[in-house]
């Protein structure tokens, strides 16, 4: 049975720093023009707070459409020669919790097997959605998958602040959706009937929950919000300057 699309555009991500295993998460792949990337939150990669500097990352991939059992890790460097290989960015409100790094197709096993969003896959411009809309957040909550078909989940979701807005004014919208750690970088997508081969729009990556500063919490439950930042931000930084 063939495995859907949407399955194999998600990767789980395992850092390491040396042979030494640091953390899990989430990427997916996007392509543009004839170049593919392996998109997932920019704390994935490097994050100066929890002192968290891998030098590696290690990703999964099928090599059987028709038998999902069968995969194989792939080993990606995140330096080399000491310049880092992902490009993160930035806007007005500062740093942006996204980051890219580049797969290149003649250094993947000519088996592999997997589907990648395109900027066909993005809302257009000016394009939004109605507040409540419900949305599917793809990845690997705490590492948990299907281990035998090495297929990551899917956890529903609405957007829970106004689409047409950045929030507070930063990069991101809300999702009301239950999430866990391992799941940064997860795409945040909702159906669209329009297209056939890839039937989803991408809307945003996930980058980790949001809580109230200051809340109880013998008192007071989790707000259950988390951050999805607009995932247009993929075009910036897959340009072709970019990545010279």
């Amino acid at each position: 049975m063939e495995i859907e699309s949407i399955l194999l555009c998600a990767t789980q991500v395992s850092t390491f720093l040396g042979q030494s295993s640091l953390t899990n998460a989430t990427g997916f792949f996007f392509q543009r023009d004839e170049n593919l990337f392996l998109a997932t939150s920019r704390h994935v990669f490097f994050d100066a707070k929890s002192n968290h500097s891998p030098d590696r990352i290690v990703i999964k991939l099928h090599t059987d459409r028709n038998n999902a059992a069968r995969a194989i890790d792939y080993s990606i460097p995140l330096y080399v020669d000491g310049k880092s290989q992902w490009i993160s960015g930035f806007d007005r409100a500062g740093d942006i919790d996204v980051a890219v790094i580049q797969i290149f197709r003649e250094q993947l096993p000519k088996e592999v097997v997997f589907e990648a969003f395109g900027p066909q896959n993005l809302l257009a411009q000016n394009g939004t959605l109605e507040i409540g809309t419900p949305l599917l957040i793809v990845g690997f909550p705490l590492g948990f998958h299907d281990t035998l078909h090495n297929l990551p989940v899917a956890r529903s979701a609405i957007n829970a602040s106004s689409f047409a807005l950045r929030f507070q004014g930063n990069g991101y919208f809300l999702t009301d959706a239950r999430t866990h750690r391992g799941s940064s970088g997860a795409p945040v997508v909702c159906k669209n009937n329009t297209a056939e081969s890839m039937p989803w729009l991408l809307l945003g990556i996930h980058s980790g929950r949001l809580d109230m500063t200051g809340r109880d919490t013998n008192v007071d439950e989790a707000l259950g919000l988390n951050c999805a930042w607009f995932a247009d931000i993929l075009l910036t930084l897959t340009e072709p300057t970019k990545r010279e």
